[in-house]
């Protein structure tokens, strides 16, 4: 991936720190990480917000005992409805 310089100002406390955990020379490759890891955070919060209320209740009636319930069901029937191993 093409990279870009920028400026960012960072406190003198703040990079002392990064510089300690992480070594000097390290920063940019830190700060990208966290950046990304953030990023994806907030597309996947955001994503969640924007389906809110999606999901109906009537729509599910299968899980009205709630999913763990529906799951077993599903799987107490597959001995009958998958084939014998001979």
């Amino acid at each position: 991936m093409a990279q870009k310089r920028t400026h960012v100002s960072l406190s003198e406390r703040l990079l002392t720190d990064i510089d300690e955990l992480f070594g000097k020379g390290k920063r940019s490759a830190f700060l990208t990480e966290i950046a990304e890891r953030e990023v994806r955070r907030q597309k996947q919060l955001r994503a969640l917000d924007a389906a809110a209320g999606c999901w109906k209740d009537e729509d599910h009636p299968e899980l009205k005992n709630g999913s763990a319930a529906w799951v077993r069901e599903l799987r107490s029937g597959w001995d009958s409805r998958l084939p014998k191993d001979s």
